[in-house]
């Protein structure tokens, strides 16, 4: 083994797998144990891993303390310490991969470490940097990362783990220069660790958005929402529609670079065409298709869903798009239908009552015919393979029709019209995406009761069961909650410059992917948090 830098902090971190509980402890130099590991236990304390002794001196002589936790954004879930100098990288080292489907990871933590990408290799030399597939059929998001013997691998069931496992070894080299010796086992609580952006109301640059899935890819963020139509605009160009097509809009070239660099980062791009209210900008286009009330007056952001030429307009926009985001998510919107807010939908909009009375039969109302809406546009998106889910105020209570049992809930508010608590989805066997708007929503120009949120905020009080409100639901339900996604609205575009919003949302962000990763008490404090983020770019 070459002689490497020694790791000089003599600090044991502790971080339970599923706990999320830390606590940082002197080692003492030799960390009181016999051998040359030692697993960090929740307790604080150092434990005795048992196997074979480590040696506490290296070929050169030098004696190890056990190696400190890694010091990253999110925390790791569990790390085996060790005695030894960790791996720092060289110039000469390599990155290797087992498997040629890590090519991409191999090559980009190669450039970013500025090592040599060596391709497949079977042979082993001193410094490599080993990516393998294998481990059974886990958690396709968890990986292994050992350091040992001056070398580092990092393997997993699935790409995406092993991606992350590169993430881990980035942050660790950028935070200190060495990753230490030990093992890390990791993997995140929550399979959706989301970000969306609102493009529809201010067009954010092309370049900006790839900044962003750069840092969430980091991160370790699997989604990125795309918002791009509503009543101001339609920010994407349309070959079935392109009448409807704002001025300022990004080509279909370039969303598929965008499509094409979530995904070498493993992130889905969840595209929302928000119906059958928000829909402004196509109306423009199709005011024939507005729906107005009683005394002939256009209700706003309304699509009359009674004409079948509304239905086809937006499925002819829902089939275009499913050919250039070929993730396996969509969110279809279905909030804020004005046609419900009124006191009387029936007698305010006869053409929809009689419309529901001819579908449904002569209880039908508004309400059914806009979840009827919402299920039909749902078959034509799951007739392409997508997993959807709705905004939780398009799923309306004391209806004869019920929203397809297959959406999920984005839970954003519990202050819609007849407004219910996140357990009666809960309680129905909905899955819910946690938008929670009183510590995920970053509205441009703090509209209403709406305030900038804050990191810390996010990284003390929130979780991913505080669905509504400040209160958690019951933790019987933590299995239908996927997960969270921390959302830019751009209400008042000009609020903020693109350069602003970025870092408006840096801490935020890492503070909502450390507690989707692992919801638990974070090992570290807010300001030592702040520090390592500030530490690690």
């Amino acid at each position: 083994m070459r002689k490497r830098t020694v790791v000089a902090a003599a600090f044991v971190g502790t971080v339970a797998l599923g706990t999320g509980v830390g606590v940082w402890a002197s080692s003492g130099g030799d960390g009181g144990a016999g051998d040359g590991s030692a697993r960090q236990s929740s307790s604080g304390r150092v434990a005795e891993t048992g196997g074979a002794a480590t040696p506490s001196a290296s070929s050169t002589g030098r004696s190890y303390p056990l190696s400190p936790a890694p010091r990253t954004i999110p925390a790791v879930r569990s790390h085996t310490a060790a005695r030894g100098p960790g791996w720092r990288p060289q110039k000469a080292d390599r990155v290797v991969v087992s498997d040629g489907e890590l090519a991409g990871a191999g090559e980009l933590v190669a450039g970013e470490l500025g090592l040599t990408y060596a391709g497949q290799k079977d042979d082993v030399r001193a410094g490599d940097v080993r990516l393998a597939l294998g481990g059974g059929g886990g958690n396709q998001e968890s990986y292994t990362m050992t350091v040992r013997d001056g070398r580092v691998d990092i393997s997993g069931p699935g790409e995406a783990g092993v991606f992350y496992g590169t993430r881990t070894l980035k942050q660790e080299v950028h935070g200190g220069g060495t990753a230490p010796e030990g093992v890390v086992r990791d993997e995140p609580a929550k399979p959706v660790r989301g970000f969306m952006l609102d493009i529809a109301r201010k067009p954010f640059s092309e370049s900006w958005i790839e900044d962003r899935i750069r840092e969430l890819g980091d991160l370790k963020f699997n989604e990125l929402g795309l918002h791009f139509s509503d009543d101001q605009a339609f920010r994407i160009e349309s070959t079935s529609h392109p009448e409807i097509v704002s001025k300022d809009h990004l080509t279909k070239a370039q969303v598929k670079k965008i499509v094409d660099l979530a995904n070498s980062r493993h992130i889905t791009v969840v595209p929302e065409i928000d119906s059958p209210g928000h829909l402004g900008a196509v109306l423009a286009a199709h005011p024939d298709l507005q729906l107005r009330n009683a005394s002939a007056v256009a209700t706003k952001g309304a699509v009359d869903i009674s004409k079948p030429a509304a239905a086809k307009l937006v499925d002819d926009l829902l089939n275009e798009y499913a050919g250039l985001f070929t993730g396996s998510q969509w969110h279809l919107g279905g909030d804020e239908y004005q046609a419900l807010t009124v006191k009387d939908p029936q007698a305010s909009y006869p053409q929809l009552a009689a419309a529901a009375r001819q579908k449904y039969g002569s209880g039908g109302t508004v309400a059914d015919l806009t979840t009827g809406w919402l299920n039909d546009r749902a078959a034509t998106v799951r007739a392409h393979g997508r997993t959807m889910r709705a905004w939780n105020d398009g799923f309306y209570r004391g209806t004869s029709v019920q929203a397809a049992k297959d959406l999920q809930a984005a839970y954003w508010t519990g202050k819609e019209l007849g407004a219910r608590q996140p357990v009666e989805y809960l309680s129905a066997g909905r899955k819910l995406v946690n938008y929670n708007d009183e510590f995920l929503y970053y509205v441009l120009g703090q509209p209403q009761t709406f305030v900038y949120p804050t990191g810390q905020r996010i990284y003390e009080q929130w979780s991913p069961l505080v669905l509504r409100g400040t209160t958690a639901v019951p933790a019987s339900y933590d299995g239908q909650v996927l997960g969270g996604t921390f959302a830019v609205w751009c209400d008042f575009p000009d609020a903020q410059t693109e350069d602003q919003v970025a870092a408006g949302i840096r801490m935020p962000l890492r503070a909502t992917v450390q507690k989707l990763w692992d919801p638990g008490k974070p090992p570290l404090s807010w300001l030592d948090f702040q520090q390592l983020s500030a530490k690690l770019g």
